[in-house]
């Protein structure tokens, strides 16, 4: 395909960053965003991977410290999650219970909760409420030092970098470009992927037996970089 035709179907104010960030050269362009797309690609299974591992690791915390349907029940009058600092985490939990209505099942509401809804089980209000125990998902995660607290708001943190990032791509931003700027860089999404990495050896997950044959994460950043 030709550059303007390309650039007609994707846009010229979204192919405008690609364009210049290639010294103006349409076919470098072109390929570009190709990659771009290749690498949103990879690094959204790895996120969803993580997203899916965590959740139900949350999940058999949950089960086993406050048991079957915590998650119903703790949405419910009197719940871990009726009172106004909660509010959110229960008002979500209660309209996926809505559009499940007779066919909701434990499993499925689960499934139904978006990387958000985990992620603040880790804010403050929402740690407190569920008993202060969620931080042994993450097990084997460093000891704490008087510069770097390993607690529950690291954790909240972290993870927010990763929902920002899913998001991003969700909403088919480029990600291969330094921030705000017109030039390829992958340090980010390299910074990312590691932090990833990093969060499943602290959940006590062996990330290259589960990622086996979906990463090409590192491969796809250097073409990018090598343009």
């Amino acid at each position: 395909m030709i550059y303007s035709d390309f650039e007609n179907i994707i846009s010229y104010p979204r192919m405008n960053r690609y364009f210049h960030a290639c010294g103006g050269n349409s076919r470098k362009a072109m390929t570009l965003y190709r990659k771009n797309l290749k690498l949103s690609q990879e690094i959204f299974t790895i996120i969803s991977c993580f997203e899916v591992s965590l959740r139900n690791a949350i999940d058999k915390h949950y089960l086993h410290q406050i048991g079957n349907d915590w998650l119903r029940n703790s949405a419910n009058h009197s719940g871990i999650f009726d009172n106004t600092r909660c509010r959110v985490s229960r008002d979500t939990i209660n309209d996926e219970l809505r559009k499940l209505n007779h066919n909701y099942t434990h499993p499925k509401l689960v499934a139904s909760l978006g990387f958000g809804f985990w992620r603040y089980l880790y804010s403050p209000h929402q740690y407190r409420a569920g008993g202060q125990s969620l931080l042994n998902v993450f097990s084997s995660r460093p000891n704490s030092t008087p510069t770097v607290q390993y607690n529950a708001s690291y954790i909240f943190n972290e993870l927010q970098k990763i929902n920002n990032l899913r998001n991003r791509i969700a909403h088919h931003e480029p990600i291969c470009f330094s921030s705000g700027q017109a030039t390829i860089d992958t340090t980010s999404i390299r910074q990312h992927y590691n932090l990833i990495l990093q969060l499943f050896r602290w959940m006590s997950i062996d990330e290259s037996a589960l990622l086996y044959g979906l990463d090409h994460i590192l491969t796809i950043c250097s073409e990018i970089d090598n343009l």
